[in-house]
């Protein structure tokens, strides 16, 4: 599918037909007149001429609160140029983005691309905000589409194509053009941050676009697309009934949990109410089943079945091939309070979860009935036709040759998306670059033991992850650990290290454990002491 215009080509035509604009001097000109002259450079940016852009607005915001279209509450900015454009690189495309930039005293220089959360349509003004609020210019976009839902794929398989890379690259391109016309040059380093949807734009920009960011952080990217969708259609069927009844209550998903944490807490050598790392956990769920007749506290043995064939995964039944990994021990119902469990994504949704991906996108058949699922063919035919919609290239050579590095983290009790399915592509990355190429040069995962979907959770899941990267980027400095902690009413209760996949985070014997500095990154198997 054609991507729009190359970067090179269209950096070279920007630069022959525009001028670069004179940065005013804070010294030579009083605080009226650099207003005047930055509203004037704002508004005079809807007169750019870039190949199938089209500014529709620029506008300069004053410093205070500002309430982005369709909220209700003001976000508090500093003063910035809002510009707001379309993108149209085929027939049929209609990407709307927006750019914000700082004040040239206040800007870093930097420049960040957001990603966006789900299949949704949406531009993402809180990211926004916090990126221009850390002194970089920012673009996000709604990708081609509005909604969150999936007809608008429904014969117009250039809006997928949009959807799945197109729109994320040529609105890179666009915005860091503008931002070069506003504040006089490009930025001097560019980052790519997003977490679930977001994580799968930063890992297909990484893998198809190696030049558009120097560095990218993807959290829990959901970039097994296709593969993740059978999975989500299996676990559905594993615990419906005919009718589509729930075979497992989600009252009773906290037992697992609790039963799962009890069996493997102290694996890691601690008991600190925490899974290390599920994929070594030996649980078996048959220590819940009821000896006599039902109750609240343990599960039958349809229940019992039905968490098994969630645990096991997706494999082919013909040749036993794993399709989709199983769910973690531990990610079952530990956030029923907070949203995040079984309920959400397998057992509350009256049909699979996005199974209209196949039905809109693969298929182009609104009608077609999940329920035919052939899991070897329809597999191979979804994967044939639109396998564009995954990020699961091994080979970052490209992205590691411009020079760029990436960061990525998931949560070891997600029950959105199985931890395993980022540690198996790390696991390809390290087999396709070789033992002379490792990927800890520009590649790092830190998996987070204890966290749900991209936050939440029992364990330390808050974290800054974007500071080590810029670090890493612009010092060569690369990230041997970073600190997380469980905020209990705005106060760090507990603090652990992050460390670098393969490396887990041991404590050393000595001092608290509820405190980082008492924890040292090993190798699997190994121990701090």
């Amino acid at each position: 599918m054609p991507s729009g215009f190359g970067r090179a080509g269209l950096v070279a035509l920007i630069l022959a037909v525009l001028p670069v604009p004179k940065l005013f001097s804070v010294a030579q000109a009083p605080e009226a007149g650099r207003a005047t002259r930055a509203e004037s450079s704002c508004a005079n940016l809807t007169t750019l001429t870039i190949p199938q852009v089209r500014v529709t607005r620029a506008t300069s915001v004053a410093a205070g609160p500002f309430v982005p279209p369709g909220a209700s509450r003001p976000l508090t900015l500093p003063s910035f140029c809002r510009v707001e454009a379309v993108t149209t690189p085929v027939p049929d495309s209609l990407i709307n983005f927006e750019v914000w930039m700082p004040t040239a005293a206040a800007w870093t220089g930097r420049f960040q691309g957001v990603g966006n959360g789900g299949y949704s349509g949406a531009i993402g003004y809180g990211a926004m905000a916090e990126a221009l609020n850390h002194g970089s210019a920012v673009t996000s976009t709604d990708i081609g589409h509005s909604g969150g839902e999936l007809e608008w794929g429904l014969g117009h398989p250039e809006k997928v194509v949009d959807w799945a890379y197109r729109a994320m690259h040529v609105t890179a391109e666009a915005a860091k053009l503008i931002v070069r016309n506003h504040m006089g040059r490009f930025p001097s380093y560019s980052y790519f941050v997003g977490c679930s949807s977001g994580g799968h734009q930063a890992m297909s920009e990484a893998q198809r676009y190696p030049d558009d960011y120097d560095g990218i952080l993807a959290g829990d990217p959901d970039f097994d697309r296709i593969n993740q969708t059978l999975g989500y259609l299996a676990m559905w069927l594993a615990t419906h009934d005919e009718a589509g009844k729930p075979l497992i209550p989600s009252a009773k998903l906290p037992l697992l949990t609790r039963a799962a944490v009890a069996a493997c807490d102290a694996d890691d050598g601690l008991k600190d109410g925490l899974i290390d790392d599920p994929r070594q956990c030996r649980f078996d769920p048959r220590v819940l089943q009821c000896t006599s007749a039902s109750t609240d506290s343990c599960l039958t043995k349809s229940e019992l079945d039905a968490a098994r064939k969630v645990y096991a995964g997706l494999r082919s039944p013909s040749t036993g091939a794993p399709i989709y990994p199983g769910w973690l021990p531990g990610s079952e119902g530990f956030g029923e309070s907070a949203g995040q469990s079984w309920r959400q994504m397998i057992l509350d949704p009256p049909k699979p979860m996005r199974v209209e991906a196949l039905g809109y996108f693969v298929f182009q058949n609104p009608a077609w009935d999940f329920r035919s699922i052939d899991w070897d063919r329809d597999a191979e035919y979804a994967r044939a036709r639109v396998g564009y919609l995954s990020a699961m290239d091994s080979d970052l050579r490209p992205f590691k040759a411009s020079g760029g590095k990436v960061i990525m983290y998931s949560g070891w009790a997600d029950p959105l998306l199985p931890g395993i399915d980022i540690t198996n592509y790390y696991d390809r990355v390290v087999e396709t670059l070789g033992p002379a190429n490792p990927p800890q040069d520009f590649a790092r995962l830190f998996m987070v033991p204890g966290m749900g979907h991209c936050q939440g959770g029992p364990g330390p899941n808050t974290f800054d992850a974007l500071t080590p990267l810029e670090r890493w980027v612009e010092t060569g400095a690369a990230p041997d650990r970073i600190i997380a902690s469980s905020v209990v009413k705005g106060v760090a209760a507990r603090t652990r290290p992050l460390c670098p996949y393969p490396q887990v985070a041991r404590w050393t014997g000595s001092g608290s454990s509820e405190e980082a500095v008492n924890f040292r990154c090993v190798a699997p198997g190994a121990t701090a002491r």
